[in-house]
Protein backbone atom coordinates (compact mmCIF):
# COMPACT_ATOMS: atom_id res chain seq x y z
CA UNK A 1 0.00 0.00 0.00
CA UNK A 2 2.78 2.37 0.83
CA UNK A 3 4.46 1.58 -2.45
CA UNK A 4 1.27 2.47 -4.44
CA UNK A 5 0.79 5.76 -2.63
CA UNK A 6 4.37 6.73 -3.37
CA UNK A 7 3.92 5.90 -7.05
CA UNK A 8 0.82 8.09 -7.35
CA UNK A 9 2.61 10.99 -5.67
CA UNK A 10 5.50 10.71 -8.17
CA UNK A 11 3.03 10.87 -11.10
CA UNK A 12 1.33 14.02 -9.74
CA UNK A 13 4.66 15.81 -9.34
CA UNK A 14 5.61 14.82 -12.86
CA UNK A 15 2.39 16.32 -14.30
CA UNK A 16 2.91 19.57 -12.37
CA UNK A 17 6.42 19.80 -13.73
CA UNK A 18 5.43 19.47 -17.41
CA UNK A 19 2.27 21.66 -17.24
CA UNK A 20 4.10 25.01 -17.57
CA UNK A 21 5.96 23.72 -20.58
CA UNK A 22 2.70 22.71 -22.26
CA UNK A 23 1.19 26.12 -21.52
CA UNK A 24 4.24 27.95 -22.88
CA UNK A 25 4.18 25.82 -25.97
CA UNK A 26 0.54 26.64 -26.52
CA UNK A 27 1.19 30.38 -26.11
CA UNK A 28 4.10 30.31 -28.51
CA UNK A 29 2.28 28.56 -31.29
CA UNK A 30 2.86 31.47 -33.81
CA UNK A 31 -0.16 33.75 -33.02
CA UNK A 32 0.20 37.45 -34.22
CA UNK A 33 0.37 40.24 -31.54
CA UNK A 34 -2.79 42.22 -30.85
CA UNK A 35 -2.90 45.48 -32.91
CA UNK A 36 -3.34 48.91 -31.27
CA UNK A 37 -7.01 49.79 -30.92
CA UNK A 38 -8.50 52.58 -32.98
CA UNK A 39 -8.64 55.52 -30.56
CA UNK A 40 -11.69 57.80 -30.62
CA UNK A 41 -10.79 61.48 -30.66
CA UNK A 42 -12.74 64.70 -30.90
CA UNK A 43 -11.75 66.83 -33.87
CA UNK A 44 -12.54 70.10 -35.57
CA UNK A 45 -12.23 71.25 -39.16
CA UNK A 46 -9.93 74.26 -39.46
CA UNK A 47 -11.67 77.48 -40.49
CA UNK A 48 -10.14 80.75 -41.65
CA UNK A 49 -10.28 83.55 -39.06
CA UNK A 50 -10.34 87.02 -40.56
CA UNK A 51 -8.21 89.71 -38.91
CA UNK A 52 -9.86 91.92 -36.30
CA UNK A 53 -12.24 91.39 -33.43
CA UNK A 54 -14.25 93.31 -30.86
CA UNK A 55 -12.77 93.82 -27.41
CA UNK A 56 -15.11 94.71 -24.53
CA UNK A 57 -14.36 95.93 -21.01
CA UNK A 58 -16.43 97.17 -18.08
CA UNK A 59 -15.72 100.47 -16.33
CA UNK A 60 -17.40 103.44 -14.73
CA UNK A 61 -18.08 107.11 -15.41
CA UNK A 62 -15.87 109.66 -13.64
CA UNK A 63 -15.30 113.39 -13.97
CA UNK A 64 -12.36 114.41 -16.14
CA UNK A 65 -11.18 116.84 -13.45
CA UNK A 66 -11.68 116.46 -9.70
CA UNK A 67 -10.46 118.75 -6.94
CA UNK A 68 -10.43 118.74 -3.15
CA UNK A 69 -11.46 122.11 -1.71
CA UNK A 70 -9.73 123.06 1.56
CA UNK A 71 -9.06 126.09 3.74
CA UNK A 72 -5.67 127.81 3.55
CA UNK A 73 -5.52 128.45 7.30
CA UNK A 74 -6.29 126.54 10.50
CA UNK A 75 -9.49 127.20 12.39
CA UNK A 76 -12.80 125.94 13.72
CA UNK A 77 -15.36 125.38 10.97
CA UNK A 78 -18.66 126.91 11.99
CA UNK A 79 -20.66 126.30 8.80
CA UNK A 80 -20.72 124.03 5.74
CA UNK A 81 -23.17 125.24 3.11
CA UNK A 82 -23.21 122.27 0.69
CA UNK A 83 -23.64 118.51 0.92
CA UNK A 84 -22.90 115.47 -1.24
CA UNK A 85 -24.76 115.64 -4.56
CA UNK A 86 -25.22 119.42 -4.57
CA UNK A 87 -24.47 121.38 -7.73
CA UNK A 88 -22.24 124.41 -7.13
CA UNK A 89 -21.24 127.35 -9.29
CA UNK A 90 -17.99 129.29 -9.49
CA UNK A 91 -17.67 131.72 -6.57
CA UNK A 92 -20.36 130.03 -4.48
CA UNK A 93 -19.54 129.82 -0.71
CA UNK A 94 -18.78 126.27 0.45
CA UNK A 95 -17.89 126.62 4.16
CA UNK A 96 -16.80 129.17 6.79
CA UNK A 97 -14.34 129.28 9.68
CA UNK A 98 -14.75 131.25 12.89
CA UNK A 99 -13.51 134.71 11.76
CA UNK A 100 -12.76 136.21 15.22
CA UNK A 101 -9.11 135.02 15.48
CA UNK A 102 -8.41 136.42 12.02
CA UNK A 103 -10.10 139.73 12.90
CA UNK A 104 -8.03 140.08 16.05
CA UNK A 105 -4.85 139.40 14.09
CA UNK A 106 -5.92 142.05 11.57
CA UNK A 107 -6.47 144.61 14.34
CA UNK A 108 -3.04 143.87 15.79
CA UNK A 109 -1.40 144.23 12.38
CA UNK A 110 -3.24 147.50 11.78
CA UNK A 111 -2.07 148.90 15.13
CA UNK A 112 1.53 147.90 14.41
CA UNK A 113 1.31 149.58 11.04
CA UNK A 114 0.01 152.82 12.59
CA UNK A 115 2.83 152.80 15.15
CA UNK A 116 5.45 152.23 12.49
CA UNK A 117 4.07 155.05 10.37
CA UNK A 118 4.24 157.38 13.39
CA UNK A 119 7.89 156.50 14.00
CA UNK A 120 8.58 157.11 10.34
CA UNK A 121 7.05 160.61 10.58
CA UNK A 122 9.28 161.49 13.57
CA UNK A 123 12.36 160.14 11.81
CA UNK A 124 11.56 162.12 8.66
CA UNK A 125 11.13 165.37 10.63
CA UNK A 126 14.44 164.85 12.44
CA UNK A 127 16.21 164.07 9.20
CA UNK A 128 14.87 167.21 7.50
CA UNK A 129 15.94 169.39 10.48
CA UNK A 130 19.43 167.89 10.52
CA UNK A 131 19.68 168.41 6.79
CA UNK A 132 18.82 172.14 7.16
CA UNK A 133 21.24 172.64 10.05
CA UNK A 134 24.03 170.90 8.21
CA UNK A 135 23.56 173.26 5.26
CA UNK A 136 23.83 176.26 7.61
CA UNK A 137 26.79 174.80 9.48
CA UNK A 138 25.01 174.48 12.83
CA UNK A 139 25.27 170.63 13.13
CA UNK A 140 27.82 167.91 12.49
CA UNK A 141 27.95 165.35 9.70
CA UNK A 142 27.68 162.53 12.29
CA UNK A 143 24.30 163.76 13.56
CA UNK A 144 23.06 164.12 10.00
CA UNK A 145 24.12 160.54 9.19
CA UNK A 146 22.40 159.23 12.31
CA UNK A 147 19.14 160.96 11.36
CA UNK A 148 19.35 159.55 7.81
CA UNK A 149 19.92 156.01 9.13
CA UNK A 150 16.95 156.35 11.54
CA UNK A 151 14.71 157.41 8.65
CA UNK A 152 15.71 154.31 6.64
CA UNK A 153 15.04 152.03 9.61
CA UNK A 154 11.62 153.63 10.16
CA UNK A 155 10.75 153.14 6.48
CA UNK A 156 11.72 149.46 6.68
CA UNK A 157 9.59 149.04 9.79
CA UNK A 158 6.63 150.52 7.95
CA UNK A 159 7.14 148.08 5.05
CA UNK A 160 7.24 145.13 7.45
CA UNK A 161 4.10 146.28 9.27
CA UNK A 162 2.33 146.82 5.95
CA UNK A 163 3.17 143.25 4.86
CA UNK A 164 1.84 141.87 8.15
CA UNK A 165 -1.34 143.89 7.73
CA UNK A 166 -1.86 142.58 4.18
CA UNK A 167 -1.31 138.99 5.37
CA UNK A 168 -3.79 139.40 8.21
CA UNK A 169 -6.31 140.88 5.79
CA UNK A 170 -5.85 137.89 3.45
CA UNK A 171 -6.30 135.45 6.34
CA UNK A 172 -9.59 137.08 7.20
CA UNK A 173 -10.70 136.46 3.63
CA UNK A 174 -9.50 132.84 3.84
CA UNK A 175 -12.07 132.11 6.56
CA UNK A 176 -14.64 131.69 3.77
CA UNK A 177 -14.13 128.79 1.33
CA UNK A 178 -15.57 129.35 -2.15
CA UNK A 179 -15.77 127.12 -5.22
CA UNK A 180 -13.33 128.03 -7.96
CA UNK A 181 -15.44 126.36 -10.65
CA UNK A 182 -18.77 124.72 -11.34
CA UNK A 183 -19.22 121.08 -10.43
CA UNK A 184 -20.86 118.44 -8.24
CA UNK A 185 -19.98 117.66 -4.63
CA UNK A 186 -18.99 113.99 -4.45
CA UNK A 187 -17.62 113.74 -0.88
CA UNK A 188 -17.26 115.72 2.35
CA UNK A 189 -14.32 115.60 4.72
CA UNK A 190 -15.30 117.67 7.78
CA UNK A 191 -18.36 118.63 9.76
CA UNK A 192 -19.30 121.97 11.38
CA UNK A 193 -17.74 122.37 14.80
CA UNK A 194 -14.51 120.57 13.95
CA UNK A 195 -11.12 122.26 14.18
CA UNK A 196 -9.57 121.71 10.75
CA UNK A 197 -5.98 122.10 9.66
CA UNK A 198 -4.91 124.03 6.61
CA UNK A 199 -5.17 121.81 3.52
CA UNK A 200 -7.64 119.32 4.99
CA UNK A 201 -10.29 118.31 2.46
CA UNK A 202 -13.64 119.92 3.24
CA UNK A 203 -15.51 118.79 0.11
CA UNK A 204 -14.50 116.86 -3.01
CA UNK A 205 -15.72 118.49 -6.21
CA UNK A 206 -16.14 116.85 -9.62
CA UNK A 207 -15.87 119.44 -12.36
CA UNK A 208 -18.92 119.86 -14.53
CA UNK A 209 -17.04 120.09 -17.83
CA UNK A 210 -16.03 116.71 -19.25
CA UNK A 211 -16.56 113.10 -18.26
CA UNK A 212 -14.36 110.04 -18.61
CA UNK A 213 -15.09 106.35 -18.89
CA UNK A 214 -12.43 104.67 -16.75
CA UNK A 215 -11.40 101.05 -17.43
CA UNK A 216 -8.91 98.63 -15.87
CA UNK A 217 -7.23 97.13 -18.94
CA UNK A 218 -5.14 93.91 -18.83
CA UNK A 219 -1.69 94.13 -20.36
CA UNK A 220 -2.40 91.66 -23.25
CA UNK A 221 -5.10 93.99 -24.57
CA UNK A 222 -2.49 96.71 -25.21
CA UNK A 223 -0.68 94.42 -27.63
CA UNK A 224 -3.66 94.08 -29.95
CA UNK A 225 -5.52 97.37 -29.38
CA UNK A 226 -4.98 99.88 -32.21
CA UNK A 227 -3.46 103.27 -31.46
CA UNK A 228 -5.91 106.17 -31.12
CA UNK A 229 -8.87 103.79 -31.41
CA UNK A 230 -12.47 105.00 -31.22
CA UNK A 231 -14.13 103.49 -28.14
CA UNK A 232 -17.89 102.92 -28.08
CA UNK A 233 -19.21 103.40 -24.54
CA UNK A 234 -22.71 102.23 -23.53
CA UNK A 235 -24.56 102.07 -20.22
CA UNK A 236 -24.51 98.58 -18.74
CA UNK A 237 -28.12 98.98 -17.59
CA UNK A 238 -29.33 100.40 -20.94
CA UNK A 239 -27.07 99.60 -23.93
CA UNK A 240 -29.17 101.91 -26.13
CA UNK A 241 -27.64 104.89 -24.26
CA UNK A 242 -24.18 105.20 -25.76
CA UNK A 243 -21.58 107.58 -27.07
CA UNK A 244 -18.03 107.47 -28.39
CA UNK A 245 -14.69 108.60 -27.02
CA UNK A 246 -10.94 108.36 -27.40
CA UNK A 247 -8.20 107.34 -25.00
CA UNK A 248 -7.14 110.43 -23.06
CA UNK A 249 -4.82 109.02 -20.43
CA UNK A 250 -3.08 105.70 -19.70
CA UNK A 251 -1.54 104.92 -16.32
CA UNK A 252 2.25 104.53 -16.66
CA UNK A 253 2.35 101.75 -14.05
CA UNK A 254 0.20 98.66 -13.50
CA UNK A 255 -1.85 98.24 -10.35
CA UNK A 256 0.27 96.15 -7.92
CA UNK A 257 -2.69 93.90 -7.03
CA UNK A 258 -4.69 93.43 -10.25
CA UNK A 259 -1.75 93.99 -12.65
CA UNK A 260 -4.03 96.07 -14.88
CA UNK A 261 -3.57 99.58 -16.28
CA UNK A 262 -6.08 102.37 -15.65
CA UNK A 263 -7.24 103.90 -18.94
CA UNK A 264 -9.34 107.07 -19.11
CA UNK A 265 -11.48 107.55 -22.23
CA UNK A 266 -12.70 111.10 -22.86
CA UNK A 267 -16.36 111.03 -23.91
CA UNK A 268 -17.82 113.18 -26.66
CA UNK A 269 -21.17 114.74 -25.68
CA UNK A 270 -22.03 112.18 -22.97
CA UNK A 271 -25.78 111.67 -22.42
CA UNK A 272 -27.30 112.93 -19.19
CA UNK A 273 -28.06 109.32 -18.23
CA UNK A 274 -24.33 108.64 -17.91
CA UNK A 275 -24.12 109.98 -14.39
CA UNK A 276 -20.98 109.94 -12.30
CA UNK A 277 -20.34 106.42 -11.03
CA UNK A 278 -22.51 104.69 -13.66
CA UNK A 279 -21.30 101.31 -14.89
CA UNK A 280 -20.55 101.28 -18.62
CA UNK A 281 -19.26 98.84 -21.22
CA UNK A 282 -16.56 99.96 -23.63
CA UNK A 283 -15.77 98.19 -26.89
CA UNK A 284 -13.24 98.72 -29.67
CA UNK A 285 -12.73 97.05 -33.02
CA UNK A 286 -9.21 95.75 -33.48
CA UNK A 287 -7.35 95.04 -36.66
CA UNK A 288 -4.82 92.27 -36.95
CA UNK A 289 -3.52 89.50 -39.17
CA UNK A 290 -5.87 86.72 -40.20
CA UNK A 291 -5.24 83.09 -39.29
CA UNK A 292 -6.85 79.78 -38.45
CA UNK A 293 -8.89 79.52 -35.28
CA UNK A 294 -8.81 76.30 -33.22
CA UNK A 295 -9.77 75.50 -29.61
CA UNK A 296 -7.03 75.93 -27.02
CA UNK A 297 -7.41 72.26 -26.03
CA UNK A 298 -5.90 71.24 -29.39
CA UNK A 299 -2.54 72.78 -28.50
CA UNK A 300 0.35 70.52 -27.55
CA UNK A 301 4.15 70.67 -27.87
CA UNK A 302 6.80 69.12 -30.12
CA UNK A 303 10.50 70.03 -30.21
CA UNK A 304 9.74 72.69 -27.61
CA UNK A 305 7.45 74.43 -30.10
CA UNK A 306 3.63 74.68 -30.28
CA UNK A 307 2.12 71.80 -32.24
CA UNK A 308 -1.19 70.08 -33.09
CA UNK A 309 -2.28 66.61 -34.18
CA UNK A 310 -3.55 66.65 -37.79
CA UNK A 311 -5.75 63.80 -39.06
CA UNK A 312 -5.32 62.34 -42.54
CA UNK A 313 -8.90 61.56 -43.62
CA UNK A 314 -7.73 59.07 -46.25
CA UNK A 315 -5.87 56.77 -43.86
CA UNK A 316 -7.47 57.78 -40.57
CA UNK A 317 -4.07 58.34 -38.94
CA UNK A 318 -2.63 61.31 -37.10
CA UNK A 319 0.59 63.28 -37.52
CA UNK A 320 2.19 65.83 -35.21
CA UNK A 321 2.82 69.24 -36.82
CA UNK A 322 4.49 72.38 -35.48
CA UNK A 323 2.60 75.69 -35.86
CA UNK A 324 3.21 79.42 -35.38
CA UNK A 325 0.78 81.28 -33.14
CA UNK A 326 -0.64 84.72 -33.85
CA UNK A 327 -2.29 85.04 -30.41
CA UNK A 328 -4.17 82.94 -27.90
CA UNK A 329 -6.29 83.03 -24.76
CA UNK A 330 -7.82 80.46 -22.42
CA UNK A 331 -10.47 79.36 -24.94
CA UNK A 332 -8.96 79.61 -28.43
CA UNK A 333 -5.81 79.84 -30.47
CA UNK A 334 -5.21 81.83 -33.67
CA UNK A 335 -2.65 80.01 -35.86
CA UNK A 336 -0.62 82.21 -38.19
CA UNK A 337 1.24 79.44 -40.08
CA UNK A 338 1.30 75.65 -40.15
CA UNK A 339 -2.30 74.82 -41.07
CA UNK A 340 -4.45 74.95 -44.18
CA UNK A 341 -8.17 75.48 -44.59
CA UNK A 342 -10.39 72.38 -44.14
CA UNK A 343 -7.71 70.35 -42.39
CA UNK A 344 -8.89 68.25 -39.45
CA UNK A 345 -7.26 68.86 -36.05
CA UNK A 346 -7.62 66.79 -32.87
CA UNK A 347 -9.09 68.84 -30.02
CA UNK A 348 -9.50 66.21 -27.26
CA UNK A 349 -7.26 63.28 -26.40
CA UNK A 350 -4.06 64.89 -27.72
CA UNK A 351 -1.92 63.58 -24.85
CA UNK A 352 -2.66 59.89 -25.61
CA UNK A 353 -1.71 59.89 -29.32
CA UNK A 354 1.42 58.83 -31.17
CA UNK A 355 2.45 59.49 -34.81
CA UNK A 356 0.73 57.19 -37.29
CA UNK A 357 -1.94 56.01 -34.86
CA UNK A 358 -5.37 55.26 -36.27
CA UNK A 359 -8.21 57.30 -34.85
CA UNK A 360 -11.98 57.43 -35.04
CA UNK A 361 -13.14 61.04 -35.47
CA UNK A 362 -15.93 62.53 -33.36
CA UNK A 363 -17.48 65.88 -34.17
CA UNK A 364 -15.63 67.02 -37.32
CA UNK A 365 -17.61 70.26 -37.62
CA UNK A 366 -15.93 73.65 -38.00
Amino acid sequence: MNHRRAERARRRWALLAVAPSILLAACGSGEEPVADPVRPVRVVTVAKHEGGETLSLTGQIQAQDEVSLAFRIDGRMIERLVNVGDQVEAGQPIARLDPEPARNALRTAQANLSAAMGQQTLARNDYERQETLLGQGWTTRARYDTAAQALKAAAAQVDSAQAQFDTAQDHLGYTELVADGAGTVTARGAEPGEVVAAGRMIVHLARRDGRDAVFDVPAPVFRIAPANAVVTVALASDPAVQTIGRVREVAPQADPVTRTFTVRVGLQDPPDAMRLGSTVNGSIQTGGVGGFEIPATALTQANRQPAVWVVDPATGTVALRNIDLERYDLARVIVARGLEADEVVVTAGVQALRPGQKVRMLGAGP
